[in-house]
């Protein structure tokens, strides 16, 4: 790179200093190991091979036949499935097309989708239409209709789950959230789809490290179908995996190619054959472990210091918090904590009031700076600093006229990068994670 492409190398020498001197708190990422990223960078990307294990339409395979198929093989050991129920396709590129694949395999265009409503903390994937207009594949192939979490305790109520869908008759329900931090019932939801005649799909795409390492709740015994994304708690490559009941494993094969894509990444599919061997060693529970108490201790600071935590805590990695009660939205708070080296993201609430670029909440996770071996005394620290930051900003108040709102964006912008207490927290930030390096 230094001879042949200096303009890359230097973009991708300023990313590792952001990497190292920012706290790394969006749930959806993590820090991939180096073993992982070696073999992503590998000479296994010059292959193309379409089909399925020993099943191709190219030549040369045998040594992505034999990768393809250990990979599968582990896949299934790590989540502890009977391979003769339960199969795998870890072909797809990554969670969205994933999801468009498990639609395409198992549904006709027109049935009906049960899904958790996106402010509610569900996926756009699912079907997510804004305005009566269609924005993902799901809701313009098929009919979708929403659950909601419980309006006071932001929770599922799963006795109003099972009548809604008694009276939708889906094809398919849905679950998994991208900001709900509460663990989900998956016997339950498997039980409510399959006594109105229709098949469960738990998106376990946050979770799945943790699931894992067996301290969240398994979806294997209610799901017909599980997907996940393989970079987020499971800490490998952007990819994703397609677990099926064995009966339906053809279909999804089939969705998965030739149905919405060509060749499998070779690459991205050994990447994460070396994190599921990385699942499957005991350090790796204790880290899963050392997530949910982080989560769990930021949370309990947070709530200390008056924030809403939504729910009022975790189960798991990721925190969200309702900003409405500081009177803030939460984009300038995100953006603020940027400038301070902390980077979450502006997220909806349930029942969000505020318009989708500027929604009410904050989302934060700990995947990445467990990895990089914080715990709960640095958790103390984090919370005091997200709280500084967000009290330095709180009179950023949103206006009410969408018009008036780029001009109340230009003088944020101005305004933070004056603003002396980021400044002090940005360099208090970089302090500490110089004795947390990166893998």
């Amino acid at each position: 790179m230094k001879s042949t492409d200096t303009e890359i190398l230097q973009i991708l020498k300023n990313e590792t200093l952001r990497q190292k001197t920012q706290l790394q708190m969006i749930p959806s990422e993590n820090y991939s190991s180096e073993a992982v990223r070696e073999v992503v960078g590998s000479i296994l990307m010059n292959k193309y091979s379409e089909g399925q294990p020993f099943k191709r339409y190219y030549q040369g395979m045998d040594n992505v036949d034999a990768l393809e198929s250990l990979v599968e093989k582990r896949a299934l050991k790590a989540f502890k499935l009977d391979p003769e129920e339960w199969d795998v396709n870890v072909q797809p590129y990554s969670g969205s097309p994933a999801n468009a694949e498990v639609f395409f395999a198992l549904l006709n265009p027109g049935d009906k989708i049960m899904a958790m409503y996106l402010t509610d903390g569900g996926h756009i994937s699912h079907g997510w239409s804004y305005k009566e207009k269609p924005l993902s594949f799901a809701s313009k192939f098929f009919k979708i209709e929403f659950y909601h979490v419980d309006p006071k305790t932001h929770v599922f109520d799963y006795d109003e789950i099972a009548k809604l869908a008694k009276k939708i008759k889906p094809k398919m329900l849905v679950a998994g959230g991208t900001a709900y931090p509460r663990e989900i019932d998956h016997t339950k939801m498997g039980k409510i789809a399959h006594s109105v005649g229709a098949l469960y799909h738990a998106d376990v795409s946050h979770e799945a490290g943790l699931i894992a390492a067996g301290v969240n709740n398994s979806p294997f015994d209610g799901a017909d179908v599980v997907m996940m994304t393989t970079h987020k708690t499971l800490r490998g490559p952007r990819g994703a995996m397609i677990f099926a009941k064995k009966e339906l494993i053809e279909k999804i094969d089939k969705a998965v190619f030739p149905g919405l894509q060509g060749g499998p990444h070779n690459h991205t599919i050994a990447g994460i054959g070396v994190a599921l061997g990385e699942t499957m060693q005991p350090a790796f529970k204790t880290y899963a472990k050392q997530i949910i108490k982080n989560a769990q201790a930021l949370a309990a600071e947070l709530k200390k210091r008056g924030y809403d935590i939504i729910t009022g805590g975790t189960d798991k990695h990721l925190i969200l918090i309702d900003l409405r009660n500081k009177g803030l939205s939460g984009k300038v708070p995100a953006l603020a904590l940027e400038k301070a080296n902390i980077v979450c993201n502006f997220n909806t609430v349930p029942y969000d009031t505020a318009p989708p670029l500027y929604p009410s909440g904050l989302r934060l996770g700990t995947p990445a700076i467990t990895t990089r071996g914080m715990k709960e005394k640095e958790m103390k620290l984090i919370a005091g600093w997200i709280d500084e930051v967000i009290l330095s900003v709180v009179s950023y108040q949103l206006p009410d006229n969408p018009k008036l709102r780029r001009e109340f964006m230009k003088e944020v912008t101005v305004g933070l990068s004056q603003n002396k207490t980021i400044a002090k927290v940005a360099r208090e930030v970089k302090t500490l994670v110089a004795g947390f390096p990166l893998p």
